[in-house]
């Protein structure tokens, strides 16, 4: 009796820390998504408390009028407000936001912004690719196998795609806190294809039709990157790896497992063979839409963006010789939590240049943002 008292007492002033412990929050307003994060540190990863995902379509109708929408900009108010009120439920002591690829190309962002702060009070940071890169692969870092020789992160937005290539041999040598601070990457480049922008550009095809388009349309652009070539060559040779985060590719895992509702733990971490990976995609293309829908872990919502995402994910396979692909569902929201927990505080004017996310070298691709080179620092996100 005196011991079990004492295992009690133990897990109880375990709780009791837990509940003290500080919360962290990340909202990561995409082209498609709105998503939340809340959580608490526990070692040097963290333990989610709640989440929050909905589907806004922020980036509807962006290419043809370069403006968000009213009607857009109304759908993530929604989604926003919905998340001040967790944040508030949960009384989040840090809470950092940030708005991707839709808001950097919008004419009317910085007009956007300025309503979320009024309407819901939430500061956005519209971070820049290079932030976006470095976040994906922070997100993504324990599903790193430190036997590869390069990795691959696939990150699939729904008005961009980031490509980025990781020396593995210096994440086998740091720290998370290192990794968070400064990330090896050979390669990245950031195209301006997503779900949502490829699915528009090619409304006016049907499925059938669309999608041989669809993928050599991002075939062309993935083509158009210089660093691409020596990346190829490198992802030729033994242990590389390829890490697919997005939700083309965890409801294309959850297709391919049968799983009668979503689930995480079931999804994240999956690999999946060259052969596994097309043959969900042949099934996605042979449902159509209706079929898709039907699928629950796609569903009405996503049912239409599938092929565009497919096409995305097979394009990137072809051309770099990916033999399997590692799904991961995490990315910038557990990349900004961390970088959150563990990165450096800002020390003078030295470390306010280091912050600002530019690196020396960067150059302009014909088709999106891309750097060669190593070590990029994840900046404060603000917000």
């Amino acid at each position: 009796m005196p011991r079990e008292n004492a295992q009690r007492q133990s897990r109880e002033k375990a709780q009791r820390r837990k509940r003290k412990s500080p919360l962290f929050a990340a909202v990561d307003l995409g082209t498609n998504n709105c998503r939340l994060l809340i959580a608490h540190r526990q070692g040097d990863g963290f333990s989610v408390v709640d989440s929050h995902s909905q589907i806004a379509r922020l980036g509807e109708g962006l290419v043809v009028s370069g403006k968000l929408s009213d009607a857009a900009m109304d759908r993530a108010i929604n989604a926003l407000t919905a998340i001040k009120r967790k944040l508030r439920h949960h009384k989040v002591g840090q809470v950092r936001c940030i708005a991707t690829e839709a808001c950097r190309k919008a004419s009317n962002s910085d007009e956007f912004v300025r309503r979320i702060r009024e309407e819901t009070g939430l500061t956005f940071k519209i971070i820049k690719p290079l932030e976006e890169v470095c976040l994906a692969a922070v997100g993504c870092h324990d599903l790193i196998d430190d036997k590869a020789e390069l990795v691959m992160v696939l990150d699939i937005g729904g008005g961009s795609t980031e490509i980025s290539f990781l020396d593995v041999s210096s994440i086998g040598e740091s720290t998370l806190k290192s990794l968070v601070n400064k990330v090896p990457i050979k390669a990245w480049a950031s195209f301006p294809l997503g779900v949502v922008t490829l699915t528009e550009a090619f409304s006016n095809h049907n499925e059938t039709d669309a999608f041989p388009l669809m993928l050599a349309e991002a075939r062309r652009t993935f083509e158009t990157w210089s660093d691409g070539l020596a990346m190829k060559n490198a992802m030729t040779g033994t242990g590389a790896r390829l890490i697919g985060t997005s939700g083309t590719v965890t409801c294309l895992a959850g297709v391919h497992s049968g799983l009668s509702r979503y689930r995480r733990d079931a999804v994240d971490g999956m690999t999946l063979s060259h052969q596994d990976t097309f043959s969900v995609i042949e099934r996605l293309k042979s449902a159509g839409m209706k079929g898709r829908e039907q699928m629950p872990t796609i569903g009405k919502e996503r049912a239409g963006l599938m092929l565009s995402g497919c096409a995305i994910l097979q394009a990137a396979m072809e051309i770099w010789s990916a033999p399997e692909l590692c799904v991961a569902d995490r990315g910038l929201r557990e990349g900004l939590l961390l970088s959150m927990m563990h990165r450096k505080k800002p020390n003078g004017r030295g470390s306010r240049r280091r912050r600002s996310g530019k690196s020396k070298g960067a150059a302009n691709a014909n088709n999106g943002t891309s750097h060669q080179g190593t070590n990029h620092e994840v900046s404060d996100h603000g917000g």
